[in-house]
């Protein structure tokens, strides 16, 4: 049947826009009383059906035989909306039964004491959380219906866990051929802590890998074989003895005074090695007794002794010179602010009021921190900083005063941007050292014929430095560790000094393990006879050695020529990322250990005094090592 498809007429159009199923069907043709239309729910089979202007029945007969139960029709959208109303109580039961359901498939009683566990260790949070009654309405309102575990069930998975972390980190240690540990010794709330973290360099992807591996309570005295059977302790108990390169401490006596009577000393006889003398008992009259040690030397922090520097030298710098007076008023009136800000809270708001920023109060004792404050009140305009005093009631900043704030930020910058890169853990190395020591003297250099205030003072700073670096400056290890970063390779040394340098890693390339060297033009076999040139000789053959010691100085010569700067770039000097894993990685601070003491929480307060001092070891490591470990969040 031919269907006329002209636009309806007025009257048409009007009537079908009053249908109730004028969405299910489309206009075709125009019969007269009747017209033609096309069911869209038969799509794609064209059904043509006819219908009256003023009756819709038949349409409705053909849904009812045709599209009986269809989710698109209009009668069935009413008639599932009076069914909904009427078991509406109905179906809220229903759902609440399958959301019940379905959280008992996702959320199971193991799961949610694996939560839990994650919540406690990661955040440190105190066991006691567990007994909370809040807590526990929490976990049953989240979980519909499951429990919180109690403490018996977390102190069972803490030393699951513990174990597992531990077996996993021995199983990635053994397979790593140089490591790095600090150490360092913590004291809070009347209580002394040991702690140690180990460090490496992944031979694949060059990046810095860390774990903890010790957070022990120490009590009685603390004496130098203490802290010595602490250290090897903790390696033997990791099997890490004979990896170590160096032990990174602080320079404080007590690690110096312990590594100097207990490291082990290359140019000793074999028959010596290991056995020392009980310094305490010496230094406490008691009778001598032989111990069987094995410590690694000890690479002092560079962070801590850039710090001596800018506390301890440069104290002594000020206060005899003609600046003494000036720096003293300077800084008193400084703390006078910070005191207000820290102490008041109507402080703190006035300096973000008026100061538009948050200002640094050096409630810790470090120096960058100062820094960071006294940078902070130098960035404010003169009318803000005069503004900011008379509302906290503190004596003004007088301009040469302001003069000199002003110039100390300006003068030691290079310091504490030094600082900065010493306290990196991933992409910090004991290479960095040299070039950053030399960087920082060449800046303040610099700077001392523009200073009106620290020229002196700059003096007095850059002797210190060449003093108290002056046995890094002379380790061969640190030498080879900054010509081995392809950042400075032998940039930093003198021209005269670099022939020789290349001779010293051609020597200890040379004594690289070949098993872990992988060749990149690997020589020809010259027993093996494959052809007449293989066969026929003219004179004799020179020695493997000599070959390998010829491979060896090309490749040296071919890094030291060398322009890029990415670890990446290492890949093709098999020999030097060898000596790069071995002297890099030691690291130049002990700022990983220090955050090892930094974490805070609430294990740290009087709510840890049910915690055994072994459970608040085993907390500590798993939250340190949850990153290395996949084992601790499983």
């Amino acid at each position: 049947m031919d269907v006329d498809h002209h636009e309806p007429c007025g009257e048409t159009k009007s009537a079908m826009h009053t249908w109730r199923y004028r969405h299910h069907f489309t206009y075709k043709a125009d019969q007269g009383k009747n017209i033609i239309v096309q069911c869209n729910l038969c799509l794609p089979r064209v059904n043509l059906l006819s219908t009256s202007k003023t009756s819709t029945s038949n349409l409705k007969k053909h849904l009812d035989r045709t599209h009986l139960g269809c989710e698109a029709r209009p009668d069935a959208k009413r008639g599932r909306k009076k069914e909904e109303h009427n078991g509406e109580e109905s179906r809220h039961c229903q759902l609440k039964k399958l959301k019940a359901e379905i959280i008992s498939k996702c959320m199971t009683q193991a799961k949610t004491d694996d939560l839990i566990f994650n919540f406690i260790v990661e955040d440190c949070q105190s066991f006691y959380v567990l007994e909370q009654p809040g807590f526990r309405k929490l976990i049953a309102g989240l979980t519909e219906g499951l429990k919180s575990m109690d403490r018996v069930t977390l102190f069972t998975k803490v030393d699951q866990g513990f174990s597992r972390m531990r077996e996993e980190l021995m199983a990635k240690l053994s397979n790593i051929q140089y490591v790095c540990t600090t150490a360092d010794i913590w004291t809070a709330n009347n209580r002394s802590f040991f702690g140690m973290t180990c460090h490496w360099i992944d031979a694949d992807s060059l990046e810095r890998k860390s774990a903890a591996l010790g957070f022990a309570r120490l009590q009685g005295r603390i004496t130098y074989d203490t802290i010595a059977g602490r250290i090897h302790d903790i390696h033997v108990a990791y099997n890490i003895e004979s990896k170590v390169q160096t032990t990174v401490t602080d320079n404080g006596s007590p690690f110096m005074s312990v590594f100097k009577e207990f490291a082990m000393d290359s140019t000793e006889n074999d028959d010596d090695i290991g056995f020392y003398e009980n310094v305490s008992a010496v230094l406490e009259g008691e009778p001598e007794q032989d111990m069987l040690l094995f410590l690694p030397t000890v690479q002092r922090c560079a962070s801590h002794t850039l710090e001596l520097i800018v506390t301890e030298d440069f104290w002594q710098a000020v206060s005899q010179g003609p600046m003494c007076q000036l720096h003293y008023s300077a800084m008193a009136k400084l703390y006078a602010i910070w005191n207000k800000c820290h102490h008041l809270q109507v402080g703190m708001d006035a300096a973000e009021e008026i100061g538009k920023m948050a200002l640094v109060v050096p409630a810790v004792i470090r120096w960058n921190v100062e820094y960071c404050a006294v940078q902070k009140i130098v960035s404010l305009t003169e009318r803000e900083l005069t503004e900011l005093c008379a509302r906290l009631e503190v004596p003004r900043m007088q301009p040469e005063e302001m003069a000199f704030l002003k110039e100390y930020v300006t003068v030691f910058h290079p310091l504490a941007f030094a600082l900065e890169l010493f306290q990196a853990e991933q992409k910090c190395y004991l290479g960095l050292v040299i070039p950053t020591v030399l960087s920082l003297k060449n800046k303040l250099n610099e700077q001392k014929d523009a200073a009106n205030y620290f020229g002196d003072v700059i003096s007095a700073i850059v002797v210190a430095i060449d003093v108290r670096f002056q046995e890094l400056f002379a380790s061969t290890e640190a030498k080879i560790a900054t010509a081995t970063t392809p950042q400075f390779r032998l940039w930093w040394m003198a021209a005269s000094e670099r022939e020789e340098m290349c001779a010293l890693l051609a020597t200890e390339a040379s004594q690289v393990d070949p098993c872990n060297v992988t060749e990149t033009n690997p020589s020809r076999n010259l027993s093996t006879i494959k052809s007449e040139d293989d066969f026929f000789s003219y004179g004799p053959v020179k020695p493997a050695i000599q070959i390998q010691q010829r491979g060896v100085m090309e490749e040296i010569r071919k890094y030291v020529e060398g322009t890029g700067k990415s670890l990446e770039c290492l890949q093709d000097f098999p020999r030097v990322k060898q000596l790069f894993l071995k002297y890099n990685t030691t690291l130049p601070s002990t700022a990983p250990v220090q955050r090892l003491f930094s974490q805070k929480g609430n294990l740290v307060t009087s709510q840890r005094n049910f915690l055994t001092d072994d459970y608040f070891e085993r907390i500590q490591l798993l939250r340190y090592n949850s990153n290395v470990c996949t084992s601790v969040t499983e």
